[in-house]
């Protein structure tokens, strides 16, 4: 059988495209997911179905079979190799995120229009992120209502003392508060929005996928591995998979990568759509050159600062994250292009370390970039992904000034019942622009949200993977749709605007485009 639509990857991409090309009975979709897949609520594990605590911890560990267990290298510094978690799962890293629901800022999408991408302005994405989301919080003109996802903010009254403190320090800093972060406006201290309700982790899974199964024209198959894509010339015609022992071809007249970031690169250069001279050296056919293919490697580079807490702090089991500053850096033209999110339970600090008690200060527009690369033809073979964070000096000092705000804000009165003693950086780390960055480059970590593999772009950005409509240049009948064709990493959290892409394509499909 060839389907019309072959999806691979059920991810947070994935698994929102499948649900709206298939609303047309007429259209048949199938959609690849290589983990596996839990098709009723009361099926899913622990780990998947609840999203706060330690068990959100569980779903991302390196031993969680629920994660590709990607590493990668972040600074020439650090000795071990950084963990980059993926979702090896229906619904991919939705099902194993930390459901923070933030969009990017207005400004993002209006320079990848200025960029050569006009379809992708503010204005035009906006109805995505309304369509896509019933905020139950904020109803007005920036604030969807009807949705697959429900949105919310945890109520004041809630929060853990930590949260309560760091909002008051930076008031009393002067920043101004905002509660709502999906303001086009919003700038400051604010609510952090989230698709978790009363503990539950609200997946693409649950949400797109699950409700529209029944469809006929929609077959869904997990377990299910992608080697690479079938060409017949310069025309995308199938892909070649295994399951389980079996090896076999399947055939589509489009064929759309929603593997995500990291896995959506791998598979084009697998396939032969990719650098020239990365491609030959390992024996790969080369079926179109493009050199942009794992280029522009996009991230929010992350430091936490660390201290302990007194006896009195209450236990806060759940880990619950309420608050979150944006500013903009000193000297920067770019606005909010800095985050300060405090945690009880942090979740990007390395493998093996305290969890609790940061103020992480993340660096959300770096101006400088990665690359991922294949280590060979084996499709087994998980790439090499170079992140070369804080190698920029605009960089570094952006995230000095981020490091040494949250320890300002953490002398504030206001964490004086909680806070023991400030733990990492020291005050030898501090003490000095050179001694902060070496700290700096030692302790830096991912937040989780890789993009820009794949980068959408104009015929005359000759490291454009995609155009505006997500086709891969050089080829027919084949897009990808998912992180990796942002042009630039957005200044929030990716799963939402990842989402956007997901539903704006789909729009684009339906009227040929």
């Amino acid at each position: 059988m060839e389907y019309d639509v072959v999806i691979v990857g059920g991810g947070t991409a994935g698994c929102a495209l499948a649900s709206r090309l298939s609303e047309d009975p007429e259209r048949s979709v199938l959609l690849l997911e290589a983990g596996p897949d839990y098709p009723a609520f009361q099926q899913l594990p622990s780990i998947l179905k609840y999203g706060w605590g330690l068990i959100n911890l569980e779903a991302r560990a390196v031993d969680s079979p629920f994660n590709w267990s990607f590493t990668g290298t972040a600074t020439p510094q650090q000795a071990k190799p950084m963990p980059v978690p993926r979702g090896k799962v229906m619904g991919g890293s939705s099902s194993i995120n930390g459901q923070t629901f933030i969009r990017g800022a207005p400004e993002d999408f209006d320079t990848w229009a200025e960029w050569g991408n006009d379809e992708w302005s503010y204005l035009n994405v906006l109805p995505y992120f309304r369509k896509m989301e019933t905020d139950q919080d904020f109803k007005d003109d920036f604030h969807g209502t009807e949705g697959p996802i429900p949105v919310r903010r945890h109520p004041r009254e809630t929060w853990p003392p930590l949260q309560e403190a760091f909002y008051q320090a930076c008031v009393t800093y002067g920043f101004p508060e905002y509660p709502d972060n999906h303001h086009p406006d919003s700038t400051g201290i604010s609510m952090r929005a989230e698709n978790n309700i009363e503990g539950v982790r609200m997946s693409m899974a649950l949400n797109y996928l699950d409700p529209v199964r029944h469809r006929l024209n929609l077959t869904v198959r997990a377990g299910v591995s992608v080697t690479k894509i079938l060409f017949s010339e310069a025309k995308a015609v199938g892909v070649s998979v295994e399951s389980g022992s079996e090896q076999y071809d399947v055939s589509g007249a489009e064929i759309i990568l929603c593997s995500g970031a990291v896995a959506s690169p791998q598979i084009l250069m697998l396939s032969g759509v990719g650098p020239k001279d990365q491609l030959e050296p390992l024996g790969i056919p080369i079926v179109q050159h493009l050199p942009g293919v794992g280029q522009n490697m996009r991230d929010h580079p992350n430091l936490s600062v660390k201290f302990s807490a007194r006896e009195s702090l209450p236990d806060d089991t759940i880990g619950r994250r309420a608050v979150r500053l944006r500013y903009t850096a000193e000297g920067s033209s770019t606005p909010n292009d800095m985050i300060l999110s405090p945690s009880s339970l942090n979740t990007v600090i390395p493998e093996g370390e305290d969890p609790t008690h940061t103020i992480g200060c993340g660096l959300y527009l770096a101006k400088g970039s990665g690359e991922l690369r294949l280590t060979s033809a084996d499709p087994q073979g998980k790439p090499q992904m170079d992140y070369r964070y804080l190698q920029d000096p605009w960089d570094r000092q952006r995230l000095r000034e981020a490091v040494r705000l949250a320890v300002q804000l953490l002398e504030d009165s206001a964490f004086g019942p909680w806070v023991e003693e400030r733990l990492s950086p020291t005050d030898e780390d501090l003490a000095t622009d050179d001694a902060l960055d070496a700290w700096m480059l030692r302790t830096v970590s991912t937040s989780y949200h890789i993009s820009g593999t794949c980068k959408m772009g104009p015929d005359s950005d000759p490291m454009a993977v995609v155009d505006q409509y997500c086709r891969v240049r050089g080829v027919q009948a084949l897009r990808v749709v998912d992180a990796s064709v942002m042009p630039d990493v957005v200044r929030a959290n990716t799963a939402a605007t990842t989402i956007m892409i997901a539903e704006k394509i789909a729009d684009f499909i339906k009227v040929g485009r």
